[in-house]
């Protein structure tokens, strides 16, 4: 099967969706020395002002505008002044909903990330985390408000037969602050995959 990049129409839904059916699929970022992809094995559902562990739940602001924005747009943030984070902005303009990609699993470009994560003992520790996933695919500030929906883009996700072991949802991790809205299950993972950044069940803070 050839890969098929994602139309606006699959972005064009609620952020729940989204994130569940990413699993499985491939994030391609093409650069000067060749493309770098992986299967998207963890994501993060974030679904507008509600939601207390959003950036958008105090409103719109110069850092989180992507996320106001139509869907089908990258939305890239920095946490800590020094590690990105990508997410695939969903549902309509004004609605502020994202996917955040935890973890994939490399596929292609494997030596390339290498060289971006020296310091990675093993390749499972290349991809297994918001901010690794973006150093090993070099995904900066320059690209939030991408469109991945542009064919000719440097950045988008592909359907390339979707690979996919047992769905598993879970609670999302590093919000503990955003109270009741810390234990819903807007986490997926592949569980089976060695790549994820925290294994369902052993999230930070949960007995």
């Amino acid at each position: 099967m050839g890969a098929a990049m994602l139309e606006r129409a699959f972005y064009d839904r609620p952020a729940l969706e989204v994130a569940r059916e990413l699993i499985g699929l491939t994030l391609v970022r093409r650069l000067p020395e060749g493309v770098a992809a992986g299967r998207v094995v963890e994501t993060e559902a974030y679904i507008g002002m509600e939601d207390s562990a959003s950036h958008a739940s105090r409103g719109r602001t110069a850092r989180n505008a992507a996320m106001f924005g139509p869907p089908g747009h990258a939305y890239v943030y920095l946490v800590y002044g020094m590690h990105w984070c990508l997410n695939l902005v969903t549902e309509q303009a004004g609605v502020p909903a994202a996917v955040l990609l935890r973890a994939i699993e490399p596929v292609e470009g494997i030596e390339g990330m290498r060289a971006r994560r020296p310091k990675a003992r093993t390749d499972a520790q290349l991809t297994s985390g918001p901010a690794r996933l973006c150093q090993a695919l070099a995904v900066d500030g320059t690209l939030d408000g991408a469109d991945v929906c542009r064919p000719e883009g440097d950045l988008l996700v592909e359907d390339r037969g979707r690979r996919l072991g047992p769905l598993v949802a879970c609670p999302r991790v590093g919000v503990h602050y955003a109270g009741e809205w810390a234990a819903k299950p807007f986490r997926f993972c592949d569980g089976e995959s060695p790549y994820l950044s925290v294994r369902p069940g052993k999230e930070p803070g949960r007995r």
